[in-house]
């Protein structure tokens, strides 16, 4: 495809689904992890009884002194972290999403949140909670490990940034980067195998969305596991139908790049969100209250329509839930029919 937007050093193959690498997002937190440690004596890490699944075990064999082990006390582990981000730690705290921030939301609010928030001092407590096994894509674990409700808890407490990365590449650079951006900060991954599409050199940042495939007909804007698949509607959408789509990696979904939303939407008239989540409070909502203050387009949303997951696997489940190609597609081929009406 031509429209491929060839600054970001994405992998040669990125459209041939055969092909493609496939590497669990956790093994990227792993990496980050380790290199925020070697550039940082005050990284600590901190894990839920969960240090192998959580990949926090790399850190541990690496820097033994500066691992903790709190077992399964999820508000015990978010209490523990905020008093030593007090003292000039830079604290991970490790676990699944169903637990932290699900299990342990309070604590994040008034001891983390909060404290960074309103301190006398000035200073930021520096919390940065990464929630493993997130999404449906958990799998046979069932609905009650589906974290599909922590991107909404995060992003409405103030002062949180909340990143979902795409791959492993960008899973690792995201936990670099927290642990150099003051105050509190979510990021969230799964545990399956996601398609590797980004390179070591795929630039990543904050608070910045990037255009993947420029397209003049609709913006897809998605986050996670679903901006591959997103990549792939766009492909067979133009193959297909010779419709030309937008997609754009929106990994931060607080700071939001409203920006770069807006660029697009404007060339494109429409949007189509897509994410591992609940469309309440997620990456969607975020999408469509911004635009609503600043450029009001017709918008559909691919994700978890209010509720809960099943048992399954993890390709099953997205075709279950209206979260697989297919159904990007045909939310494209709506949102462009409600244009202009």
């Amino acid at each position: 495809m031509d429209m491929i937007n060839k600054n970001l050093n994405l992998v040669e193959n990125i459209f041939d689904e055969d092909k493609i690498e496939k590497i669990k997002t956790r093994d990227g937190y792993g990496k980050g992890l380790v290199e925020a440690g070697e550039k940082n004596p005050n990284v600590v890490v901190l894990c839920a009884d969960l240090s192998e699944s959580t990949r926090s075990e790399w850190f541990k064999k690496k820097f033994p002194d500066r691992f903790i082990e709190c077992g399964v006390a999820e508000q015990g582990m978010a209490t523990y972290a905020s008093g030593m981000a007090a003292e000039g730690k830079v604290v991970f705290i490790s676990s699944y999403a169903v637990f932290s921030p699900g299990r342990n939301n309070e604590q994040i609010r008034t001891t983390v949140s909060y404290n960074s928030w309103g301190s006398e001092s000035g200073k930021e407590i520096n919390v940065k909670i990464a929630g493993a096994h997130a999404g449906i894509s958990v799998g046979p674990d069932g609905a009650t490990h589906q974290a599909l409700e922590d991107i909404a808890l995060m992003r409405v407490q103030p002062g949180m940034a909340v990143i979902v990365p795409a791959d492993v590449h960008e899973t690792q650079k995201a936990t670099v980067a927290v642990a150099k951006r003051p105050g509190p900060a979510y990021i969230r991954f799964g545990r399956v195998d996601y398609p590797v599409f980004t390179t070591e050199k795929t630039p990543f940042e904050i608070g910045k969305a990037y255009t993947i495939i420029e397209g003049k007909d609709a913006t897809i804007a998605a986050c996670g596991s679903l901006v591959y698949k997103a990549i792939i509607a766009a492909k067979q959408l133009k193959d297909e139908d010779g419709i030309e789509c937008e997609v754009i990696n929106s990994h931060t979904i607080k700071p939001l790049d409203g920006n770069a939303i807006l660029k697009s939407v404007k060339k494109t008239g429409c949007v189509v969100t897509a994410e591992e989540h609940q469309v309440m409070g997620g990456m969607g909502s975020a999408i469509a209250e911004f635009l609503s203050q600043n450029y009001p387009v017709p918008q559909e949303f691919i994700g978890m329509h209010d509720r809960f997951g099943e048992s399954g696997e993890p390709e099953e489940l997205f075709e279950a839930f209206g979260m697989g190609v297919s159904h990007i597609k045909d939310a494209v081929k709506k949102v462009i029919s409600r244009k202009g009406k």
